[in-house]
């Protein structure tokens, strides 16, 4: 099967059912054994196509009549081609159409794929239909980036319409691969070097003091990766663990763990003391933890599935140094990475998340020891997860303050960001996830 074919089973799969890409990509590319070359475009354009979903639809708009009476996979096969037409540069439009009309032929009939022909070529003489004919500009920013309209509403009421602009842009960008090193077992430096001796390219990251960038290469295939001397993770995230500053012989609960990045970052810098408590709801989400710890000869990680709901069941009062609360999140930080998110979350899964949340911060708060320390962090860029959800807390607990030291565990770049002792990351600040880290104190 050729990669256009596989993008277009991809797409349909998503669509249908909810398949997260990232996923979906891994197992369309084992099952039809894609080579090296053909893996590029066909994640480009199964990425690109759902990245530019929007624009690309109102770009057809025009062109299509009664698209209702069409086949399932008649307009994503228009989508695909017409992204591969309009935004990549080194596919010529001739081939393009060409696959287009050969797929139609193939999963339809003659008529479809006259249709097709018909559509594209008409696109390709005549040109798209302008942006600049819609007048209200966050509906124009939504369409043109691709994002849902009450979301780049609430965007630009949060943070102005400047900053939603450079947020949705920076969303249809590749994000860079990171890697966090284990620097209790070498310095960035060492890594580095290492990396270089098995052809990789990398460079020290622009935030956290524990992250390399990838330049070129892939360090999941290295043996410094295979050996527990780096793990996959972006840098935003690296800063959780830095934040809840792990003491040697701290006892920890990571209260919403999987897939284990936090917690095996959070024992790395117990540097083989202490212990990290690692909870998951989900015993194959478990499993990966226990995965990541064996890969990272960690002996200091006791996981466990169990919702983070119920862990005053199973853990005595004031039992814990310190307690990560990194909880489910609607994720509109990592676009980039899950563009798909965008096609399947509402407005009420703020909502409905931000209960979730509170409800374990409260489940947890009686676990952790006076003078304790408690971060909570989120992969969203949403205020009804973060402070809201935050502020909320406090009010129900004036046991709890806002730990201000969070400043001198962040690095410089930050600092002009952390209000409190909270700090909310925006992805156009330094091409990161965008990610939020609030840090509180239990007072003595």
């Amino acid at each position: 099967m050729k990669v256009r074919e596989i993008a277009l089973e991809g797409l349909l799969q998503i669509e249908k059912s909810g398949a997260y890409s990232n996923l979906l990509l891994n197992q369309l590319i084992e099952k039809y054994k894609v080579s090296g070359k053909d893996t590029g475009l066909l994640t480009e354009i199964v990425y690109g196509t759902i990245q530019r979903k929007d624009v690309l639809e109102y770009y057809l708009a025009p062109f299509i009549k009664n698209s209702k009476k069409l086949e399932n996979w008649v307009v994503p096969l228009l989508r695909l081609s017409l992204y591969q037409m309009e935004f990549l540069d080194r596919i010529p439009a001739r081939a393009v159409i060409f696959e287009a009309v050969e797929i139609a032929k193939k999963r339809g009939h003659k008529g479809i794929a006259s249709m097709v022909n018909g559509v594209l070529r008409s696109i390709q003489r005549q040109g798209v239909p302008s942006l600049d004919d819609i007048s209200d500009p966050a509906k124009r920013l939504a369409i043109e980036t691709s994002h849902p309209l009450w979301l780049v509403q609430e965007w630009i009421e949060a943070y102005g319409l400047d900053a939603a602009k450079k947020m949705c842009e920076v969303n249809l960008l590749p994000p860079d691969a990171t890697g966090r090193v284990n620097v209790s077992k070498l310095t960035v430096t060492e890594a580095l070097h290492t990396l270089e001796q098995e052809g990789i390219e990398a460079q020290p990251g622009d935030l956290s003091e524990d992250a390399i960038k990838i330049k070129k290469g892939n360090i999941a295939h290295t043996s410094a990766f295979r050996e527990g001397l780096l793990s996959i993770q972006d840098e935003s995230s690296m800063l959780v663990a830095r934040v809840l500053d792990p003491s040697e012989d701290d006892v920890i609960l990571d209260s919403c763990a999987a897939p284990g990045g936090k917690t095996c970052h959070i024992a790395e810098l117990l540097h083989g003391k202490g212990k990290v408590v690692s909870l998951d709801l989900h015993p194959h989400k478990v499993r990966l933890i226990q995965e990541q710890t064996r890969r990272l000869h960690l002996n200091n990680v006791e996981c466990q599935a169990l919702d983070a709901r119920k862990a005053g069941e199973h853990y005595e009062t004031e039992s814990f140094d310190k307690i990560l609360v990194d909880a489910p999140c609607s994720g509109f930080g990592v676009i980039r990475r899950k563009p798909d998110i965008k096609l399947n979350k509402t407005k009420e899964d703020s909502k409905r998340l931000s209960d979730i949340q509170l409800a374990i911060l409260e489940e947890v708060t009686p676990l952790l020891k006076k003078g304790g320390r408690l971060v909570y962090s989120t992969c969203t860029i949403e205020r009804t997860e973060n402070e809201e959800v935050v502020e909320a807390f406090l009010e129900r607990h004036p046991e709890f303050e806002w730990d201000n030291s969070i400043q001198e565990r962040l690095p410089s770049a930050l600092q002009n960001y952390v209000h409190e002792g909270q700090v909310q990351i925006l992805p156009h600040y330094f091409l990161t996830d965008g990610f939020y880290i609030a840090c509180l104190r239990k007072k003595v």
